[in-house]
């Protein structure tokens, strides 16, 4: 005769009490990790330097920075690009930290069969 519940020997209610405390103490380091992405800037350059932009780890611009010689009445285009390209840059850095923040912490999901 089958036992009944669908656990046998009880096995099952133990792992998935376990594979919930792996799974709440990932979502605090992920949380605490994300705070700490947050927290930090990234710059970056372009024209040599005569551009800089920096971004917080919320990807918003905090900072541009545009050395005079960079503005030129006659051709703002060569500006504007310079702005674009420094900002994607620094967009970029952002991203690639946040990448291989989710990477670690994807990393110690083993357990869970990803």
């Amino acid at each position: 005769m089958a036992k009944r519940g669908g656990f046998p020997g009880g096995m099952m209610p133990g792992n998935m009490n376990n594979l919930m405390k792996q799974a709440q103490r990932m979502q605090r380091q992920m949380e605490e990790q994300q705070k700490e992405l947050e927290e930090k800037e990234f710059t970056a350059q372009a024209g040599g330097g005569v551009v800089k932009v920096t971004v917080s780890g919320k990807k918003e611009i905090t900072k541009v920075s545009i050395d005079p010689e960079a503005c030129d009445p006659d051709d703002v285009e060569t500006l504007e690009d310079l702005v674009m390209a420094a900002t994607n840059e620094a967009l970029r850095q952002a991203e690639e930290a946040n990448a291989q923040i989710m990477g670690k912490l994807a990393g110690g999901l083993g357990g869970f069969g990803v």
